[in-house]
């Protein structure tokens, strides 16, 4: 490109093919460059009296300046256009001149015609531009904002609806200090736009500024009730409540910042999602807010947090040092044991977690089928007709009692070994509760097949022996399946109390 824009700038040289060439439009700043750079050597040779005066020289520098307002003329032009929103116009300069609009992919920061547009409220011309050449609505300019944050700015929210309808991605473009659109609305409390952002961009939630703000963190700085009410919606829908527990760069979460401003209403509504008992980089929760402030007006907001950290079931706060120097809980000793990852931001992630569980969720359903058919089906199969002579009732295995005992014992273990690895891997999934109960009401509809047509024995000690056989195996997978629930439970709220963010845990135990 220097070497082309040297060869139309050479005119002071005489070559008469340099008068102006539409290709240098690729790169006009280094154009233009070439051009003044060349007009100082044409005044210093011109200055330097004979050796630099001539005729053919004093041509070739006006021609040289014509080049250079020429060029600053179709970008004059360009900006008229935008301003006034001339589409017609814009196609007339794409005429004489199809590589305008290139220019603006090689500048990191500039102000370019569909910035000015937005700025001046000029919808269609933008939307037609947007359509010609969509990089533009990625570009920031030299203040650091993006044609969508101008739209904003300038509140035209007929031009920033049909970006998000041409580009959906723009609701997180990061402009100054990273704040994205969805930030600039929130701040502004239109719950309408809001919405629409966060329908259209639903990751753009978790977006951060440089201070770590997210948008619930703006929308309760800047005491927009309406637009918080909205986000947290929203959060409580996608199942992520965990990011009304980060924090800002001060360590607030957005509990600290409702009960530093006394926003009772905001503080009703988090009290049963977040944890209260959070920290911030000062040590302080927002109790100690309230009480470090000693102001009059709070007694309303004090009591809310004191009622807040009345329904907590969990103990003190932990710190996450506190929670990694603690030995490993029972659940996370068995997820350790199935191959599976208790931290979900480490270097392997949870994806190869994910993984590992699937693959042992098809190995341990394919041998509960196999089993629970088998028990169904026992070898031999069963008697079709009641026959007291023969000690027998119809529905009952035709096997012996030893053969059946040893056969239900070998078929049970595999079965109900295979139920407790299915129970491990689903709890904690969405509709968990659901699924774990199916999954136990299966495994007692299995042992009440076993006991209803396992043989009977004659003699009072075959029966007794038969009882305490059922009794240690109902204890003993009874037991195992309880045991691993509330050690779920127990492992739940022992995480609750850990005053970090639930996403660095894993999806198998998100909170």
């Amino acid at each position: 490109m220097a070497a082309k824009c040297t060869k139309n700038a050479s005119i002071f040289t005489g070559h008469k093919s340099c008068s102006w060439d539409k290709s240098c439009i690729d790169s006009v700043d280094e154009c233009l460059n070439t051009v003044f750079e060349t007009l100082d050597l044409n005044q210093v040779q011109i200055s330097n009296g004979a050796k630099g005066k001539s005729p053919e020289a004093e041509r070739s520098l006006n021609r040289v300046t014509d080049m250079a307002f020429q060029i600053v003329d179709i970008y004059e032009r360009l900006d008229m256009v935008a301003q006034d929103g001339d589409i017609e116009g814009l196609y007339e300069l794409i005429a004489e001149y199809p590589n305008i609009l290139e220019h603006f992919d090689n500048v990191s920061f500039c102000e370019t015609p569909l910035h000015i547009a937005a700025e001046k409220g000029q919808t269609h011309f933008a939307m037609e531009l947007m359509n010609l050449k969509p990089s533009l609505a990625l570009k920031l300019n030299v203040s650091g904002f993006s044609p969508m944050h101008l739209a904003l700015q300038n509140n035209h929210i007929r031009m920033v609806r049909g970006f998000l309808a041409m580009d959906s991605s723009l609701v997180s473009i990061k402009g100054r200090e990273r704040i994205t659109p969805l930030h600039y609305v929130a701040q502004l409390g239109n719950e309408e736009l809001l919405s629409e952002f966060l329908f259209a961009c639903p990751s753009s939630v978790e977006d951060l500024t440089i201070k770590c703000e997210t948008a619930v963190h703006v929308a309760v700085k800047s005491q927009q009730f309406m637009a918080f009410k909205v986000l947290l919606g929203w959060v409580r829908r996608v199942n992520r409540e965990e990011i009304l527990d980060w924090k800002d760069e001060d360590g607030n979460t957005v509990f600290h910042i409702a009960a530093s401003m006394n926003q009772t209403e905001v503080m009703k509504l988090l009290r049963n999602t977040v944890n209260v008992k959070a920290k911030n980089l000062d040590g302080k929760t927002a109790m100690d807010i309230l009480e470090t402030d000693k102001s009059p007006i709070f007694p309303k907001a004090t009591r809310l947090l004191r009622s807040a950290k009345e329904r907590l079931l969990f103990g003190p706060s932990m710190s996450l040092a506190g929670y990694l120097s603690r030995e490993p809980s029972t659940i996370e000793g068995k997820n350790k044991l199935l191959g599976l990852n208790n931290l979900s931001k480490t270097k392997h992630g949870s994806r190869e977690s994910t993984d590992f569980r699937n693959a042992i969720l098809v190995v341990a359903v394919l041998i509960v089928t196999a089993t629970y058919q088998a028990g169904l089906s026992p070898p031999g199969g069963y008697w079709e007709d009641d026959s007291p002579n023969d000690g027998h009732t119809a529905g009952q295995m035709t096997m012996s009692f030893n053969l059946a005992l040893f056969f239900d014992i070998l078929n049970g273990v595999a079965f109900f070994s295979s139920l407790y690895v299915i129970m491990v891997l689903i709890i904690g999934l969405p509709m968990w509760m659901v699924l774990y109960g199916s999954t136990a009401a299966l495994g007692m509809a299995n042992y009440a097949s076993y006991r209803y047509t396992f043989p009977h024995l004659d003699g009072s000690f075959g029966n007794i022996a038969l009882a305490l056989v059922w009794f240690a195996y109902s204890v003993i997978t009874g037991t195992l399946l309880l045991r691993y629930f509330m050690a779920f439970i127990s492992n739940k709220r022992r995480r609750q109390g850990v005053d970090f963010p639930a996403r660095y845990f894993s999806s198998v135990q998100e909170l």
